[in-house]
């Protein structure tokens, strides 16, 4: 991932990966999507996180799993 969209430090949630700029770990949004939560529950729950954020990090992902599925 793009570090402005993610980063990692071992000084921040012990260097799980988080949204850029906050402490709420990428992993979160993905409970979120797998418990059938929406976007928008997860943004509530974490005002920090932009929607740009997430919305980013969601076609990335996509972008990876495409390419390597080819």
């Amino acid at each position: 991932m793009e570090t402005s969209v993610i980063s990692r430090s071992p000084d921040v949630m012990g260097g799980t990966p988080v949204f850029a700029g906050t402490r709420v770990p990428v992993q979160t949004l993905l409970d979120y999507l797998e418990a059938g939560e929406s976007i928008d529950d997860f943004l509530a729950g974490f005002p920090s996180v932009s929607r740009e954020q997430v919305i980013s990090f969601l076609e990335q992902a996509k972008d990876r799993l495409v390419a390597a599925a080819s």
